[in-house]
């Protein structure tokens, strides 16, 4: 959702702007009343860099009393690229409606970053992590609920 609004805008890839964006967002939400947020980030767990962002945002919302609730999925190369390509991601996301370069990122990414963690690497208390290779959107939903009570 950051970043779709900033390639309309722009034209292009801004991930100075991306970032800001996400920032001011982010901290505008936890002043907020609203309930909770869900977060998504493609984290490269061989890049400091992104662990540091990661625990910085983790900290934004701790320090405004929320909890974070850690959910890592998982899903083979072959079944991100099917995805990168339904109708929903591709009516939803501009930035995936150019195949060839929205293709090129996952094979580059799988390439050049380990995109899973490893056993005791996340260091959230409420974490798990779930395959959704043949999982549905409700069904990785309702696991979340219930590992979390939510």
């Amino acid at each position: 959702m950051m970043i779709e609004p900033v390639l309309e805008i722009f034209g292009g890839w801004r991930g100075d702007v991306v970032s800001r964006l996400r920032r001011v967002i982010l901290e505008e939400f936890v002043k907020s009343d609203c309930e909770g947020m869900i977060f998504t980030y493609m984290w490269a767990f061989d890049m400091p860099s992104d662990r540091d962002y990661i625990q910085g945002v983790a900290k934004l919302f701790e320090e405004n009393g929320a909890d974070i609730y850690c959910v890592e999925l998982v899903a083979s190369q072959e079944i991100r690229l099917q995805r990168n390509r339904t109708e929903n991601r591709l009516n939803n996301k501009a930035s995936k409606r150019d195949l060839d370069f929205s293709t090129s990122l996952i094979l580059n990414e799988d390439a050049n970053h380990r995109l899973e963690s490893r056993e005791g690497e996340i260091p959230f208390a409420n974490y798990m992590r779930i395959d959704n290779s043949r999982l549905s959107p409700e069904a990785v939903a309702k696991r979340v609920q219930e590992c979390f009570e939510l």
